[in-house]
């Protein structure tokens, strides 16, 4: 919730102090540079150290950021430099709390169970998703120091929350740190084409189709609504992506599951288009909750593909270059849009990044056709015996 509020705080104060596409992206490259640099020791720390822990103190530093913020905008001393410096930091302590909570989740279930967990645990995230950006909108008509210091005692609940989470299962020893263990996450998916597959679709998909990144700019200036406006638009994917994830956790995807994830994709990017062109709020709402329900299947799909395919020692520097990719798609997609947004304009920029994601989807299903052909992700595939470095 506190990382959807201060998603639309941000978004939408940015834009209100600079009236530029350009700065959006700028938040999206921000957030993601941290992540980029810190990918391969992040991995490693995930694999090393308490699980747990690593999550409390990160969210630990994202509430103190935050408190900053509120602090900041309050005192009326908060200017472009200074968001982006305090969105590298929360950008920091994710790219240590993503692949740490991804590698945690498989550990406190079964293997069996792990689709459904990750489907729970994505429900979990689009309720956040449906709530956040709905009450970061309604806060900020009050001051953009309002959402920005409830996010911070949100941040602050949350690391008391996880430092009380019990595994079942604790990651396997703590061995040397040598090159080779820190590069091995890699080396470990580009042996298993069905995995490289899985997170490279979300690499270039999503990060053609970002249209949530310019919500700020279509609400303001296409669909001619405030700040409540942009919370609703924020929030209709989430509505779309929750729902979805809620039935896949109770009827979990047993039969052609890739084949399901690339029309997810496509659906993904018709989706996509169809808003660009939108010019009435309540049909733009529609069409971002079919997206988002898209968007989840495809996620639910790839991410049990991922974690039952590794094996526990490996999670966390599996995850650490799993969340690079989604950092890529998503922050890194972020600052593409606001470019390509400042050099084409608004609407033709979305056509194409929407354009680009069903293309990217088809040329996939012919790169990696046994990912096209995989049947289902429920399974005691995380079983197999493989022999990493440590």
């Amino acid at each position: 919730m506190s990382f959807q509020m201060t998603g639309v705080a941000v978004g939408w104060q940015v834009y209100a102090l600079t009236h530029s596409t350009f700065a959006l992206g700028m938040v999206g490259l921000v957030q993601f540079l941290p992540m980029l640099l810190l990918t391969l020791v992040v991995g490693h720390a995930a694999d090393r150290f308490n699980r747990k822990t690593i999550i409390s103190i990160c969210q630990a530093v994202e509430c103190s950021t935050l408190a900053l913020l509120a602090i900041s905008s309050y005192l009326h001393q908060l200017h472009p430099p200074g968001i982006y410096c305090a969105v590298a930091a929360i950008g920091a302590a994710r790219a240590f709390e993503n692949p740490s909570t991804q590698a945690l989740v498989p550990g406190l279930v079964n293997d069996s169970k792990v689709p459904q967990a990750i489907a729970w645990s994505s429900s979990a995230t689009q309720t956040a998703s449906i709530v956040g950006p709905a009450l970061g909108g309604l806060l900020y008509v009050f001051g953009a120091h309002v959402p920005y210091g409830s996010g911070a005692c949100l941040y602050g609940i949350a690391a008391i929350l996880s430092s009380t989470i019990q595994p079942k299962r604790r990651s396997s020893g703590r061995g040397a740190v040598t090159a080779r263990s820190i590069f091995s996450g890699i080396h470990y998916i580009r042996q298993r084409k069905n995995i490289l597959g899985a997170i490279s679709l979300d690499l270039f998909a999503v990060l053609l189709g970002g249209a949530t990144a310019l919500l700020p700019a279509y609400a303001r200036d296409i669909l001619h609504t405030g700040p409540w406006g942009l919370g609703l638009l924020r929030l209709a994917p989430a509505v779309g992506a929750l729902s979805t994830a809620i039935f896949l956790a109770h009827h979990p995807i047993r039969t052609r599951a890739g084949h399901r994830m690339f029309t997810a994709v496509i659906v993904f990017g018709m989706a996509t288009i169809i808003f660009a062109l939108s010019r009435n709020l309540l049909l733009s709402l529609g069409i971002l909750c079919i997206l988002g329900a898209a968007d989840v299947t495809s996620v639910v799909v790839r991410a049990s593909l991922v974690q039952l395919e590794t094996p526990d020692e490996m999670r966390g520097r599996v995850s650490a270059v799993n969340s690079l990719f989604i950092g890529t798609s998503n922050q890194l997609g972020q600052f593409e849009s606001g470019i390509t947004a400042a050099w084409f304009g608004l609407i033709p920029a979305t056509v194409f990044g929407g354009a680009g994601s069903i293309v990217i989807a088809l040329i996939w299903m012919g790169l990696f056709p046994g990912l096209r052909r995989l049947e289902s992700v429920v399974g005691p595939a995380a079983d197999e015996k493989v022999q990493v470095a440590n």
